[in-house]
Order: C-alpha cells, then sequence, then structure tokens
C-alpha cells in the first residue's frame, strides 16, 4: 500500500519555518519596508515577524498591538506582562515564546528567581493560573465568580480592573500567539537551540517521518481540479438568495459545531519538557470536546446578545481605552485582508470563503451569529482544513506537518499563512468575549 506520506513536501530542518521554504519567505518583497521597521526598533526580525511578513499590512497592526501590551505605559509592570505571557505560552507546550519573554522578563528587571516555576512567584500572578487555563482551553466556563475572586476588595492580593483587562489581553495574545507558532512551524531562534535547559519543542517534533517526493502529473491535475471546485462553491454561495428559518440557521449551526467532533486531533500528547511544565499547573486540563449529546456543550453565545462591535469594544474601551483601538483595527485588518487571488488564479472575491473560516473557528468556541447560514462552512471548508484548523485553535501543539500539507494542496505558502491569521484572531477575539463578558456581569 502506497504510504501517504510520500506524496507531501520534506520538513525543512533549518530558517524560520519547518514547513514554508526560506527563499520563499525571503522573496517576498514587499515585505522589505516592514522588516527595515523591524529591524530598526528590534535589532533583527525574530522567525514570528519574517513568516508574518508574508502580509505586510497585518505584521504592521500585529507589531504595534504588540508593542503597545508589551512596552507603553500601563497598570502592570513590565517584567509581569512578560511573565504572564510566559505562564500563557506554557498551556500550549510553546517553548518559543518562554524562551524568548523569558529573557524579555530578565531584561525588563525580572526576578530571576520566579523562572524556577510559577510557585516561585508571587501569589497575586499565581492566581490567575485559573483564568489562565480557562481562556486558552475552555473559555465559556469563565463566569463573573471567576472575576469577583480575583477583584473583589476582600480578595488576597487584589487585582484591579485595569490591571486585570490587561492581564487577560496579555493571555489571550499569547495563547493565540502560540497557535500561529505551532501552526505555521516556526523554528526556534539560533540562540534558543543553543541553550540546553530550554529546549523549544519544535513543531517537527511529531512529523518527522514526511518524506518529499515530486507529485505526479495525475497529482497535480487532482490538486488543480480541488481549487476550481472550491472556486465554483464560493460562486454558488455568493449567489444564492435562498432564506432559511432561524430555526433552520440554528440547527445548521448546531449540525457543524457536533460535526467538528469528527476533526480530532489524535496525536499523541508528548511530555511536558521542564523548561515549560515548570509554569504550568493542571497540565490535564485541556480543551474538551462537547458530547454529541450536548453534555459538555460549551452555552451558545449568540454575537447579538454579546458581541465584539456591540459590547466587547466599549467595555475595554472604558477599561483599557488605547488597546481597544488597537485590537479592533487588527481584527478589522485580518478579516479584510485579500489580494483577490486564489492558488493560480487572479481576481477573486474570496470574502465568503474568509468568512466561512473565521466562523468556523468561533463555531468551535461555541459563538452563533444569527445572520449567518453555517451550511457555508460544509460547502467550503474541505475535512482536511478543518481538521487542520480545529487542532491549531484548539490544541496547536499537536499540529503536524502532515496536517499542514494536506489541505489546499495548490495553494502558496503565503495563503496558508493567511489561514493561521484569521485563526489567531478569531480564536483571540472568542475567548476575549468570553472574559469581557464575565466582567460585565461582575460589574452591573
Amino acid at each position: 500500500m502506497k504510504d501517504e506520506a510520500d506524496d507531501l513536501p520534506e520538513v525543512l530542518p533549518s530558517g524560520p519555518s519547518a514547513f514554508i521554504p526560506t527563499e520563499e519567505i525571503l522573496e517576498e518583497g514587499s515585505t522589505h519596508e516592514v522588516m527595515s521597521d523591524v529591524l530598526l526598533s528590534e535589532g533583527r526580525a525574530d522567525h514570528i515577524n519574517m513568516v508574518m511578513g508574508l502580509h505586510p499590512t497585518y505584521l504592521t497592526c500585529f507589531q504595534r498591538t504588540q508593542d503597545a501590551l508589551l512596552q507603553l505605559d500601563g497598570p502592570l509592570a513590565l517584567s509581569w506582562r512578560h511573565y504572564i505571557v510566559i505562564l500563557a505560552a506554557a498551556r500550549h507546550q510553546c517553548s518559543y515564546l518562554v524562551h524568548h519573554h523569558s529573557s524579555a522578563f530578565l531584561l525588563a528587571g525580572g526576578d530571576e528567581s520566579w523562572l524556577r516555576g510559577v510557585h516561585c512567584a508571587p501569589p497575586k500572578i499565581q492566581h490567575l493560573q485559573t483564568l489562565n487555563k480557562l481562556l486558552a482551553h475552555r473559555p465559556w466556563i469563565i463566569t463573573q465568580e471567576h472575576i469577583q475572586e480575583l477583584v473583589c476588595p476582600g480578595a488576597e492580593a487584589r487585582w484591579s480592573l485595569a490591571e486585570l483587562i490587561q492581564a487577560v489581553v496579555l493571555m489571550t495574545h499569547a495563547h493565540s500567539l502560540a497557535s500561529f507558532v505551532w501552526g505555521c512551524g516556526i523554528h526556534p531562534e539560533p540562540e534558543q537551540t543553543v541553550d540546553q535547559t530550554l529546549q523549544p519543542c519544535s513543531p517537527t517534533d511529531s512529523c518527522c517521518s514526511v518524506r518529499g517526493k515530486a507529485r505526479n502529473q495525475q497529482e497535480w491535475s487532482e490538486a488543480v481540479n480541488e481549487v476550481k471546485l472550491l472556486m465554483e462553491r464560493m460562486m454558488m454561495v455568493q449567489q444564492q438568495g435562498e432564506e432559511f428559518t432561524q430555526e433552520e440557521m440554528v440547527t445548521r449551526f448546531e449540525r457543524e459545531r457536533t460535526e467538528s467532533l469528527l476533526e480530532p486531533a489524535d496525536v499523541q500528547r508528548s511530555v511536558l519538557p521542564d523548561c515549560v511544565s515548570r509554569f504550568v499547573v493542571d497540565a490535564d486540563f485541556t480543551y474538551q470536546d462537547f458530547s454529541p449529546r450536548g453534555a459538555q456543550a460549551p452555552p451558545t453565545m449568540r454575537a447579538q446578545d454579546y458581541s465584539w462591535e456591540d459590547h466587547g469594544f466599549s467595555l475595554m474601551n472604558r477599561l483599557y481605552g488605547e488597546m481597544a483601538q488597537l485590537l479592533d483595527e487588527k481584527f478589522q485588518v485580518a478579516c479584510a485582508l485579500t489580494y483577490h487571488t486564489m492558488a493560480m488564479h487572479s481576481h477573486v472575491d474570496t470574502s465568503t470563503l474568509r468568512k466561512a473560516i473565521w466562523n468556523y473557528i468561533q463555531c468551535i468556541y461555541g459563538i452563533r451569529y444569527d445572520d449567518y447560514d453555517y451550511g457555508e462552512v460544509n460547502q467550503l471548508l474541505e475535512r482536511s482544513l478543518k481538521v487542520y484548523v480545529k487542532t491549531v485553535a484548539c490544541h496547536p501543539e499537536k499540529t503536524t506537518a502532515r496536517m499542514y500539507f494536506s489541505f489546499w494542496r495548490q495553494f502558496r505558502h503565503s495563503e496558508k499563512v493567511h489561514v493561521n491569521l484569521l485563526l489567531m484572531e478569531a480564536r483571540m477575539q472568542a475567548a476575549l468575549l468570553y472574559a469581557l463578558r464575565a466582567i460585565t456581569r461582575y460589574m452591573t
């Protein structure tokens, strides 16, 4: 029997990404101006910036938000911010971010003893761990009681609302960025691989069996036909004027959410390296699939009851004004980003495809848009793409090269990175909404 791995490109041993050839990243001439800005501000472009640089408009926006979050004035000390990112990244075994922010923590004057493990950090930071694990894996469980435990006047080592909102943004930022690191196969920086005590878990660890082999003409034709079929489905979705009852729309949402159970991340969970495990409490707490019978289903959050545009933004604007504007811009840039191309085709309207990806991710997190027909998700997203999206959104540490190379076989790498940008922002917004709703309820 033919080994499917023979049809997949080889995992790359070096460069910014295990999946994307370095030449392809460097050849993108449009990134030069953005990269120059990054080089001026940071002295060099790290691997995340180089891969994100395939989309310069987004990178500019991302960099502006991250700089404000980690460097500008705010209620939390700079060293505390980096430490919170370490704790959040560790939830997804992302040693790339753990190592990077451990160095930044020390440069910001952080106490070196804290890096021995979360048990060495102040009680106030330790008390964040419940909220951290919920935001990372099951944000729909967050209630106003979780907020009250941290901010109520009688709480030990009390958090102010201003401090807490910054911590929530830091955690959701790190969780979603960990998804990007794993989803794009980001390699460790050269200096990270030298330090054996902080050896990152490379995305290639679980996919070294993938071997390269040139595709034959039949495989090429199949992949070209896949693109053609997808374009035809997009045209059908854009043209169909059929309207459904609200009941049917709800049924379609529930069907899509239940069917996501068929897209498991079936890769064995690896043993946490010490560089990560020391920052993790309750490591067995992970994303949990809701059962088909709905026993553990996240209660649906209807966007009309609590959305970013109508509710989340205004609360964030009151508590953390500048960040509300930056996040709003970043969400909008990610959603609107298009070059009107698709694989080998140009002048293509990809709006329905981008919306289907965004709404599928938020559907997995229990968020439903009343005016969206979730039947479009099934029409536009092939099973291999759903497997990849669900894994990167919910269990990023289980992402493999096989998953990355199995979907959209004739698409450019930059288009797969684009999927990761949508994924990162949709996931971050979903987690933020649950936290902000709990804060709203606490305040009222």
